[in-house]
């Protein structure tokens, strides 16, 4: 039998250990001291002072640097890869500190509407830093349906007669997300705004594309893109998505061909269409710095012109 005060006691200590699981519980916590709670707040508000105060780059704080290899070099820079030698994009930037100029001509052999001109493709490229760099470019397009080949989306697929003029400037960024770390690819986030300076449309369109792809031994590349954009046609707006992957190898230290597959579907149009492409091509490496190259395409599908042909060159310093 128990005493009474052994029986109170035992009461007492039973409620008090209720309490203190309520309270690690977050149910009840008037058994912390209030001197305990005050000094919480003050620990948690000067940590909170120290991250904020605290000299982190910002690309680091918000988890922006690309994953580098352990075999990746600084010292060592890779030949130029511009944007304009395939409808896929290149993972890679201009570089720090570095100017890449681009320029093309594009001729599309439309099947059942007049033949499109697209030139010059004027693109500039800078560095901010080896993950990031801004872009701004123009372009004038004449002809009965937009350019599908230049990387630019075309909202018009060519479905009247009529000759069009059209110019517009883009403008946007490209992200370095990963370096290529084993099988893991290196990837890149490209994001460009259009806004027309010529020409009956006016509405400025954006797109977003996600752009990964892996480099061997001997420096053949496999890259591919998934491309989502805005798009319109007189009072119909709709989506564009534009897949493609292309492959590149190496002929000798200055050649290099290639063979890409892309296509271009609408979505959420009144009259949907898709695009189907096989484009093989070739560029040279006059220097380092210095390419030019071509390429030439075919239709797979009646929607998509019957053929297509662009030369350019790149330049970066």
């Amino acid at each position: 039998m128990f005493s009474r005060d052994e029986f109170d006691g035992g009461i007492k200590q039973n409620h008090c250990d209720r309490r203190y699981r309520q309270c690690q519980y977050g149910m009840d916590c008037t058994l912390i001291p209030m001197f305990e709670r005050r000094l919480l707040h003050i620990q948690f508000a000067l940590a909170v002072q120290l991250l904020l105060s605290s000299a982190v780059p910002a690309q680091s704080l918000f988890g922006l640097h690309p994953h580098r290899s352990e075999s990746s070099s600084v010292e060592e820079e890779e030949e130029l890869e511009t944007d304009r030698d395939s409808f896929t994009p290149a993972t890679t930037t201009a570089g720090d500190k570095r100017w890449i100029v681009e320029a093309a001509y594009s001729f599309i052999d439309n099947r059942s509407v007049p033949e499109t001109h697209s030139y010059p493709e004027f693109l500039v490229r800078r560095g901010i830093d080896d993950w990031l760099e801004l872009r701004v470019g123009w372009n004038y397009e004449v002809g009965g349906a937009g350019s599908p080949v230049s990387g630019n989306v075309p909202g018009d697929f060519g479905e009247e007669s009529e000759l069009e003029e059209e110019s517009r400037v883009f403008y946007g960024a490209k992200v370095m997300l990963m370096d290529q770390h084993g099988l893991c690819p290196g990837s890149t986030v490209l994001i460009q705004g259009f806004t027309p300076t010529g020409g009956e449309v006016t509405d400025t369109q954006m797109s977003a594309t996600y752009i990964f792809g892996w480099t061997g031994e001997n420096g053949q590349v496999w890259d591919s893109a998934i491309r989502f954009s805005t798009s319109s046609l007189e009072e119909d707006n709709f989506n564009v998505w534009a897949p493609s992957t292309v492959l590149k190898i190496p002929v000798g230290e200055r050649w290099k061909v290639h063979a890409e597959y892309f296509g271009i579907f609408s979505d959420g149009r009144q009259e949907k269409s898709s695009q189907h492409f096989f484009s093989p091509g070739a560029h040279y490496l006059i220097t380092r710095d210095l390419e030019i190259g071509c390429r030439v395409g075919w239709g797979l599908n009646d929607q998509a012109p019957g053929f297509f042909s662009n030369a350019g060159m790149g330049w970066r310093y």
